[in-house]
């Protein structure tokens, strides 16, 4: 398999997988901004951060911009300048599966073409403007669909496993960030505040569609304690960090095993193993100081992806 086939199924694999986050944030702010008691400002900058646009947002718009819901929505949704906006990283998705039609199924383009072409068309537009909440639901059904193609309509072999390797990572970046940033929002609520933080806590579960999963594992109060190990320890949630970093790892093992030295990829392996060894040793009574946590998952995940473009993808890295 050559390394322009390999990187453009490793970052379909991104993108949808980024395309799914977003519109799973943009949809789950939506309602905690009608429901929790905070400032516009409190619910919808985490959308902005998490995406990693806070600076050239504020150099955009100015730094009280991020109170102004509306604002944050047309930016992260359809604002060609944002790499991470809703339509920029559908059309990344497409241009990948595009070149390399040869290796997805023609279920697979399909579902991603008419993602794009929809996104682009009026209706959606009248979607976004009659039924937001219907507009994030239509885009994260069409994310989920085709992640199911890829399981179902192609071979399980090396491009699957970079497509679900580029998913994986991203998804363990993704998760470690939102946990980050609603831990920081909590921190900064005035005491008294149990029932805002609760529902801040709630809200994180969602964009993560861990609501029902975490309850079969917690009856009980909710606690931001408990909501952190479940989304970064729980070994048999989907899309906890845990569990995305053990997949990756097993999606590069099954790309470059271990037993072959002679393979490039070693070193992204090494760092992949450490930390899945090292989330395996934490425990939810270790999770503190939870930034510092949610740092190191976030930094040592994207030095898994430099050495992935490093050593497999033929990225001249200086």
């Amino acid at each position: 398999m050559i390394a322009r086939v390999a990187d453009h199924c490793f970052w379909l694999g991104r993108y949808l997988e980024r395309v799914d986050s977003t519109a799973r944030v943009l949809h789950v702010t939506l309602n905690l901004a009608l429901d929790a008691e905070l400032s516009p400002r409190q619910c919808w900058q985490p959308v902005i951060v998490v995406a990693g646009e806070r600076e050239p947002f504020a150099k955009a718009h100015g730094e009280d911009a991020a109170r102004d819901g509306e604002l944050v929505q047309r930016y992260m949704t359809w604002d060609e300048s944002n790499h991470a906006s809703l339509v920029r990283s559908i059309a990344a998705a497409r241009d990948n599966a595009r070149a390399i039609r040869e290796v997805v199924s023609l279920e697979v383009w399909e579902t991603i073409n008419e993602l794009y072409l929809w996104v682009k068309s009026p209706a959606a537009a009248e979607e976004y403007a009659e039924s937001r909440w219907s507009f994030y639901r239509s885009i994260r059904q069409r994310a989920e669909l085709c992640r199911g193609l890829f399981q179902s309509s192609m071979l399980h072999d090396d491009p699957l496993d970079f497509i679900w390797l580029g998913a994986m990572l991203e998804r363990t970046g993704q998760t470690a960030r939102i946990v980050d940033v609603h831990h920081h929002a909590v921190s900064l609520l005035s005491s008294g505040s149990e029932v805002v933080e609760t529902s801040l806590w709630l809200s994180l579960l969602r964009s993560c569609s861990g609501f029902e999963p975490f309850m079969k594992r917690h009856q009980g109060r909710v606690t931001g304690r408990a909501v952190a190990a479940f989304l970064l320890l729980e070994p048999s949630f989907p899309r906890s960090v845990r569990y995305s970093v053990g997949e990756a790892r097993a999606r590069l093992e099954a790309i470059r095993p271990p037993s072959h030295h002679d393979l490039p990829g070693g070193r992204a392996l090494l760092r992949l193993g450490a930390l899945d060894a090292w989330l395996h040793e934490l425990t939810p009574e270790t999770l503190h100081p939870l930034h510092d946590l949610a740092t190191r998952i976030v930094n040592d995940t994207a030095e898994v992806c430099v050495e992935i473009g490093r050593e497999l993808l033929g990225y001249q890295v200086s």
